[in-house]
């Protein structure tokens, strides 16, 4: 029994060498393990981030461009490649849900009038006094013959709530630093674009150029922005300019002559009576 103990004691030994380095991997691959897990954990950290952050700029975009409310008179000029036609309208809006656009010129177009009110739209026919209902399948279709959509249009704060916003990048437009961004429309969201790819400036976030993407990811119209100015106590782009990407020599051109932000305007004012009793 005696000699056996110098052989005990060597095994025990040479198991207590063994042990060592399995319980140190062991040890080791548990704090890779745990790394690991606090590296995956930091990146879905920083994507949420920048979703916020991205989701933040946008809303700040539209705030930019509507305020709490907001008064536009503009010219609207639809150009194809053998004519041109303009026409005269006067905008309101209230918030994100409420908008209201009335034509003023030409005499066959004056009094027709658009209205949002949170998710319904309605057009005002004044020709055979009707007010039609815009469907979902009617926000792709033009509005009055231009470029636009009924969505750009009448219902240009839904790229704010009904999409995910993602930042791509900094790119310059005209010496502008300008927030790239990708918003993807969420799952039936009533909306008509797949993805739109927004250029928003770092300095007053003003929307410098827009991309509109079908269900494709195909490119179907570019929205670009200029004459950036004063007007109704903030910086606004005065012209926009909508150019379909299979249509040469077409365009949309949206100039605003006149602008007043964040006044007190009551909900009724967005209404189907006020649709049929507004006049220029």
């Amino acid at each position: 029994m005696d000699g056996a103990r110098p052989w005990l004691a060597g095994m025990l030994g040479l198991a207590l060498v063994c042990m060592a380095p399995i319980s140190a991997t062991a040890e080791t691959l548990a704090t890779g393990s745990l790394l690991s897990e606090a590296r995956v954990a930091e990146t879905e950290v920083i994507k949420s981030s920048d979703a916020l952050e991205a989701r933040e700029i946008v809303r700040r975009a539209d705030e930019q461009m509507r305020g709490k409310s907001s008064y536009v008179v503009a010219t609207m000029n639809i150009v194809r490649p053998d004519w041109t036609r303009s026409m005269s309208m006067k905008s309101w809006t209230k918030g994100q849900e409420l908008s209201l656009v009335l034509v003023t010129a030409p005499a066959k177009d004056k009094g027709s009038v658009s209205l949002k009110r949170y998710r319904e739209m309605w057009n005002w026919v004044p020709a055979i006094e009707r007010i039609i209902k815009i469907a979902p399948s009617m926000l792709s279709q033009s509005w009055m013959g231009s470029d636009f959509t009924n969505d750009d249009l009448i219902n240009q704060s839904s790229i704010v709530v009904d999409y995910r916003h993602q930042l791509v990048q900094h790119e310059s437009i005209e010496g502008d630093d300008c927030f790239v961004i990708d918003a993807f429309a969420k799952p039936d969201a009533p909306v008509v674009w797949s993805r739109i790819r927004l250029w928003i400036s770092s300095r007053d976030y003003l929307q410098r150029k827009v991309e509109f993407f079908d269900e494709f990811d195909e490119l179907v119209n570019t929205l670009t922005t200029s004459g950036i100015q004063e007007m109704g106590g903030r910086m606004l782009a005065t012209k926009m300019v909508m150019i379909p990407a299979d249509k040469p020599g077409q365009r949309t051109e949206l100039i605003t002559h006149e602008a007043a932000f964040d006044f007190e305007i009551g909900d009724d004012f967005f209404s189907q009576q006020q649709m049929k009793a507004l006049r220029d």
